[in-house]
């Protein structure tokens, strides 16, 4: 009987089926397409270990240039997302700071277009997987169009773009079975963060609720990078954007988001157009941490390194304006997937650094838009058209939709109107930097502590949070079927905090001892808590932007229900009513109401606190469902303020419920409305979560 062929080769093998070899025959090595063996793959190539990436790294431009155009047209990374039209805000003249247009007047109103995502799921996965969302703004301004190109963490997984395309493979549905969809929960992306220990900070946050969003609305964005601003006089300021929501920052439990996945895999973008639909306005603030190269130095971390942040207290916000989102698109397609996003597109006064993941964002995006929107002419599809005079010397290319005069193409030439040409004044200038060093693939010494920021995370959050991170990695790494990967990463968590690596020791059956050796690279520093790294150590304040489910039944109490209504108004929350069949039913005065959804429908994972007050006469109508009855014991299991009528007093029973089991649970009458509404904007009752997980 003939062998079976070996399976064992998984990279690119050469035309005959045989992988690249070496010399003398014995050894498989990692190549370019070309076949040329590779010595790095690791880091790209710069001039000196803190220089600017070159042009010349065939190496790198190839394994970017071959991911970019895997897929045609969706999206390779952020193919989820959702996006709506509005408008910037600057406060004041910023002219200290910047000369860019856009941040010196504020009566004038910048037009933006914003796009949220999930960075992992194709365009069908559902919008609360656990991921990190992106969060990009175009900025239409006077001189040109301004993209700011962030995420809602203010850190990455890795330091070098030359990674970016292992990162994605790993996280992405595996090649031989093309699944699990949109979730980190496997082998092959366990096992490259864990190999990756510049992955440390960016897990932490990754398996914080911060992935599990609430809402767009109520997310905060980042710019990652260090970026340099100049102002007209040619001082140069290194600037970190942060966006900050008005509504607050909330996130979903993570059972919670399962069961959304379920009832509602649209919840974040029917939230963000019914928001907009509603006159809801969403609004954030744009504020920037502004430092010296000389105070960056100081630092103990590195600014240029994508995987570390600046701690607030160390330099705070500068709030620079607003932003209101307050137009959903006409077209879906021809807007939010035709929109084309691309770090590199910045105005004058606004500038990159070495940063050497945005070195190479710089020419990735570029790049994918070539190949997603099908030519160099994607900035004339209507969203991506400037909003001001655009004038130059390129001609031609598929999907060329000017039809621009004139026998003169080139320049500089004698021989047109003398028009347009370089203006020193007004255009964009590089900022003057000096740069030397080796050509070398190496990374920065400053770029190798992995940890310490890490560990400041997790000793940031608050209690809860903490069980939601040792949640996470336990569910993550419980997917995992190689214990050697479990291994590996339970000795990265002991490095960042011996409490967490071993509460998600615990949860998986596993020791502390299990955890494999792993020394870092340099010593982990010493901490403190960043209280803004929590997004519970200060209570909230309002309901608003939040809903409220009211399950009731024909002859709800009128008077009951229209102090819900108001009090709804009032705290700029919605109150959305729920019956046990879609069809209308009327308030106890004969007033008819079209209910929003039917229970079975709409499950209280939809909403952030609920009402259950249906009429005595028509109790047994829910009481008969499971639905009704699951949809009081969903709503405390995820911690929820529940208020309820005496009616209700038969739900609970079913459900095995006391009525006075805590705080969160509120006896409702038309009096004691605002109780309730106060109650509410505590949003969850956190000391609930250890009786019922």
């Amino acid at each position: 009987m003939a062998k079976k062929a070996s399976r064992k080769a998984s990279a690119n093998t050469g035309r005959g089926g045989e992988p690249h070899q070496n010399v003398s025959g014995d050894e498989q090595y990692l190549t370019t397409n070309q076949g040329v063996p590779i010595a790095d793959n690791q880091n790209t190539l710069t001039a000196g270990p803190r220089g600017p990436q070159l042009l010349e790294d065939f190496i790198m431009r190839e394994k970017i240039t071959r991911f970019d155009h895997e897929r045609i047209p969706e999206r390779v990374v952020h193919a989820r997302g959702y996006a709506a039209h509005g408008y910037f805000e600057t406060y004041d003249c910023h002219s200290n700071l910047t000369k860019a247009a856009f941040l010196q007047d504020p009566k004038v109103r910048t037009p933006v277009f914003c796009r949220f995502s999930t960075v992992a799921g194709s365009k069908g996965s559902p919008d609360t997987a656990r991921d990190v969302r992106g969060f990009a703004v175009k900025f239409y301004t006077t001189e040109g169009n301004y993209d700011l190109v962030g995420n809602n963490m203010p850190v990455f997984f890795i330091q070098d773009a030359i990674k970016f395309p292992d990162l994605i493979h790993s996280v992405k549905p595996a090649p031989d079975r093309d699944f699990p969809q949109a979730q980190s929960a496997h082998d092959t992306f366990w096992d490259f963060v864990s190999l990756s220990p510049e992955s440390m900070h960016m897990l932490m946050w990754v398996m914080s609720d911060r992935a599990i969003p609430r809402s767009f609305r109520m997310m905060e964005g980042f710019g990652i990078h260090t970026f340099r601003m100049i102002n007209a006089k040619g001082k140069v300021t290194f600037v970190k954007f942060h966006w900050r929501p008005k509504l607050g920052t909330f996130s979903l439990i993570w059972d919670e988001a399962v069961k959304i996945s379920g009832a509602d895999p649209d919840f974040h973008r029917r939230d963000l157009w019914q928001a907009i639909a509603s006159d809801d306005y969403p609004e954030w603030e744009l504020s920037v941490q502004t430092f010296t190269e000389a105070q960056a130095a100081k630092f103990d971390f590195d600014v240029l390194d994508p995987t570390k942040l600046v701690p607030e207290e160390l330099v705070p916000l500068t709030p620079l304006g607003r932003m209101v989102l307050d137009r959903n698109v006409d077209n879906f397609f021809a807007e939010t997937e035709q929109v084309a996003f691309c770090p590199s597109h910045v105005v004058p006064g606004i500038d990159f650094s070495n940063d050497p993941l945005l070195q190479g964002r710089l020419f990735s995006y570029l790049d994918t838009q070539l190949s997603r929107l099908g030519s160099p002419n994607f900035h004339q599809i209507p969203i991506n058209q400037p909003r001001c005079t655009v004038a130059n010397f390129q001609r031609d290319g598929q999907m060329q939709m000017d039809i621009p005069a004139g026998r003169v193409a080139n320049d500089p030439n004698s021989l047109d109107s003398g028009v347009p040409r370089e203006s020193h004044e007004h255009g964009f200038q590089s900022i003057a930097v000096e740069e030397s060093g080796q050509k070398l693939r190496m990374r920065p010494e400053s770029f190798a502590d992995h940890y310490t920021q890490a560990r400041m995370f997790w000793i940031s959050m608050t209690e809860p949070e903490q069980r939601h991170i040792v949640g996470g990695f336990a569910f993550e790494l419980g997917k995992c079927h190689e214990p050697k990967i479990r291994r590996r990463m339970l000795g990265h968590l002991k490095i960042i905090d011996g409490k967490l690596a071993r509460q998600v020791a615990t949860k998986l059956g596993m020791n502390e001892s299990d955890a494999d050796p792993i020394k870092p690279a340099v010593k982990v520093g010493e901490c403190r808590p960043s209280s803004p790294l929590s997004q519970y150590a200060a209570p909230p304040e309002s309901l608003s932007g939040k809903k409220i489910g009211l399950l009731t039944t024909d002859g709800v109490e009128a008077k009951l229900y229209n102090a819900l209504l108001k009090a709804a108004k009032s705290e700029k929350a919605t109150l959305e009513v729920i019956a046990p069949t879609i069809g209308s039913i009327a308030t106890s005065a004969g007033k008819e109401v079209s209910p929003d959804h039917f229970v079975t429908g709409a499950p209280s994972v939809l909403f952030d606190t609920i009402v259950i007050a249906p009429a005595a006469q028509h109790a047994d109508k829910l009481t008969s469902m499971a639905a009704a009855v699951d949809w009081l014991r969903d709503a405390f299991a995820h911690l929820k303020i529940i208020a309820f009528t005496e009616p209700a007093t038969p739900i609970f029973e079913l459900a095995g419920m006391a009525m006075d089991a805590d705080e969160g649970l509120v006896n409702l009458s038309e009096q004691t409305v605002n109780e309730y509404v106060a109650a509410a904007r505590s949003f969850r009752i956190w000391e609930r979560e250890p009786l019922v997980r």
